[in-house]
């Protein structure tokens, strides 16, 4: 029998087998967060070189999500193997570096964690499909962004565009929703946001988000329809404006400082992916 119709036959195994493959990429997440905005610094200096006319980073060592080999920021020690171990590296290091015993970011097992218990989740929810497969791509890239942003404020294209158009794709088959509904939601997505953007420009004259936000919450519609897009709206606002009370009040940010709306938007496309139709039905019958 082959490991296809072993996971199949056995949804248990399929549940443990996601969540184990979930943590592993989840370690791979922790290097696209880390160094894909350093990338795309880079990629922005060499071409406002190149519109100069210099010749900038030409005889700089390469720098991609393969090379170089990962180090401590401390002490520039090559992470060997043994210590690349996701989860079970972090615990038998203890959290520091075997080197220079330095703190290792807690960042990089949460992340780990995060992405395998979401993966194990999707693989319970959808069961053995291409509905779970598309979950778990889904799941990833929100994970992704989500820590990008935290870090950078920045939603890179390079990663929402191509989700855009792969949910686009998928539901071509009717995989969430419909293609008119994921078209519409595609649409509506952005113009939502697109439409806060400028009434809040031009009644105060500044810019309250990004246009990173738009295409992400127009990556969710396309992917769940345009039916889904009031529960995440309604998500991403309350608990984005609560957790910028919070920080306010605590002195974590000033009044005026820039907080990151996308991991709102990504819990809340995460959410609806999961419980969208549940939640939509409960709030129908209500009212």
């Amino acid at each position: 029998m082959s490991l296809i119709e072993t996971l199949q036959d056995a949804p248990t195994l399929f549940i443990i087998f996601s969540t184990i493959i979930g943590i592993v990429i989840g370690s791979f997440l922790n290097v696209v967060i880390y160094r894909l905005p350093r990338m795309m610094e880079r990629a922005w200096q060499q071409q406002c070189a190149e519109l100069r006319g210099e010749d900038h980073h030409h005889n700089l060592p390469d720098f991609n999500l393969i090379t170089p080999r990962s180090t401590c920021p401390q002490c520039g020690h090559s992470i060997t193997l043994f210590e690349n171990i996701p989860l079970l590296s972090y615990l038998f290091l203890r959290g520091r570096c075997s080197q220079c015993h330095a703190r290792i970011s807690l960042r990089y097992p949460v992340v780990e964690m995060l992405t395998g218990a979401l993966s194990g989740l999707a693989a319970w929810h959808f069961g053995f499909s291409s509905a779970a497969m598309a979950a778990l791509i889904f799941i990833w890239v929100m994970i992704a962004l989500t820590f990008i942003d935290l870090d950078t404020q920045l939603l890179p294209d390079v990663l929402t565009l191509p989700l855009l158009w792969l949910g686009l794709l998928f539901n071509l088959a009717n995989g969430f929703t419909d293609i008119q509904s994921a078209v519409i939601g595609a649409v509506a997505g952005y113009l939502a946001l697109w439409s806060v953007y400028w009434i809040f420009k031009l009644t105060t004259g500044k810019e309250g988000m990004g246009y990173g936000d738009f295409k992400l919450l127009a990556t969710i519609g396309a992917w769940l329809g345009w039916q889904m897009l009031p529960l995440v709206i309604l998500f991403s606002s309350f608990v984005g404006g609560t957790v910028g009370i919070f920080l306010i009040i605590f002195k974590k940010y000033q009044r005026n400082s820039a907080i990151p709306f996308g991991p709102y938007l990504a819990g809340g496309g995460i959410i609806a992916l999961f419980w969208g139709n549940t939640l939509n039905h409960a709030y129908l019958a209500l009212f």
